[in-house]
């Protein structure tokens, strides 16, 4: 069964709604920053993030947002634009029908660090009431069921940096099988607090501040790469079948045609070639589609050593002599990587890409690494891109590669 994505819904760096991300996006803006409380510059050695301008206080009255970490907030918000940009209408749709799926890769850190700097730092047992209900990781999913009163299966899966490929994915075959009519599908991650910070800045997969400008420290694909710039956001997806999507006038902003999981089994940290090429592979299969049928990639792009030139030779290995004709996009040099969410927003982004008929630029790539030799869409937005299909790639810690095929639907 053909699956249509009828919903979008954006909160990231790069903007509050679908339209501000891609507009920003294809300007090439960095929402890479330095970050100057004193609290985390003081503390950091390269206090670097990407954050989203975002106020819970505008969405949620009081007493709930006492319960709603900030990755909460930003999932039932998102959630929020996309059912709204579907159009459809809960009150008529069986609920028990629609499915939530939500990828998060570590639930509410800034709930779970205030209560830790309350019990260690301040030696108080006087934890906040709400903490277990705001920092479990299936909470940002939780609360979107109970807003909307959806009573399908409402699932979190957390395999890190590829956590909401999978629950997008996932949600595709539930559709695609007919098991359910609609599904909410994305990811949540809040990562941005001095515990989260600082234990990330440990295993030296951070970047370091460019002296000339922190908005250009992450560099996927450059010789000059240092490491990833942790960011934070939401973004949600509305699947169902593509017949009922189109009988009732819905406005279809492209099509899921593919999904490939594959474990990595050699190392919790280390990319594998081998594992990234199986993925992509099974991806294409899934689709029934060939190597000659993709028209772009989004990369995972992390700005990592061993990333970037794993994945170029993933790429090359299961594209061959087309992998130097296919343009391909890294968005976490603008966005940072969003952990949990971040391939729901590169799936978004993608999305929104084909409908404009652009390649989105791979920034800050300056000085080009010889191991990474692909056409990386250097520096700026390329136009009249009439791409049909693309993938979306990820691949995390933990060794789960999860790799999504997108259509324009046209």
């Amino acid at each position: 069964m053909r699956v249509a994505v009828t919903g979008l819904g954006l909160v990231s760096p790069l903007g509050g709604d679908p339209a501000e991300n891609i507009r920003n996006a294809k300007e090439g803006r960095s929402a890479i920053g330095r970050m100057n409380e004193p609290s985390l510059a003081d503390r950091l050695d390269a206090p670097l993030g990407a954050r989203v301008r975002f106020d819970g206080a505008a969405h949620f009255d009081p007493p709930r947002l006492r319960m709603l970490d900030r990755v909460s907030q930003f999932a039932v918000v998102a959630a929020r634009q996309a059912l709204q940009d579907s159009g459809i209408d809960l009150l008529a749709a069986d609920r028990d029908r629609i499915g939530v799926f939500v990828g998060c890769g570590m639930g509410g850190s800034l709930t779970m660090d205030d209560g830790y700097r309350t019990l260690y730092g301040d030696r108080s047992d006087r934890i906040k009431p709400f903490t277990i209900l705001a920092g479990m990781h299936n909470a940002p999913a939780a609360w979107i069921g109970i807003e909307h009163g959806l009573g399908g299966p409402n699932l979190t899966y957390s395999t890190a940096c590829s956590s909401s490929a999978v629950a997008i994915g996932e949600a595709w075959l539930r559709v695609a099988s007919g098991s359910l009519d609609v599904a909410m599908a994305g990811g949540s991650e809040a990562p941005l607090s001095l515990g989260s910070l600082k234990a990330w800045g440990a295993m030296h997969t951070l970047a370091s501040i460019d002296p000339d400008d922190a908005a250009t420290s992450c560099k996927p694909f450059s010789r000059n790469r240092s490491g990833m710039v942790l960011g934070e956001g939401a973004a949600m997806l509305v699947l169902e079948p593509w017949d009922r999507a189109v009988a009732r006038g819905a406005t279809i902003h492209g099509e899921m045609l593919g999904y490939g999981l594959t474990t990595d089994h050699g190392h919790i940290t280390r990319p594998s070639v081998e594992g990234q090429v199986s993925a992509m592979r099974m991806a294409l299969k899934s689709a029934r589609l060939s190597p000659a049928d993709i028209g772009a990639i989004n990369a995972h792009g992390t700005g990592t050593q061993a990333n970037d030139a794993v994945e170029t030779a993933a790429i090359k290995a299961v594209f061959d002599g087309l992998a130097g004709d296919i343009p391909i996009s890294a968005t976490k040099a603008m966005h940072g990587h969003l952990l949990g969410a971040t391939a729901a927003l590169e799936c978004a982004l993608s999305l929104l890409a084909m409908q404009q008929a652009i390649a989105l630029p791979t920034m800050h790539l300056l000085d080009r690494d010889p191991d990474c030799d692909l056409d990386y869409v250097a520096n700026r937005v390329r136009t009249g891109v009439n791409v049909r299909t693309m993938l979306s790639n990820s691949f995390a810690f933990g060794g789960t590669n999860a790799v999504l095929v997108v259509g324009a639907g046209r």
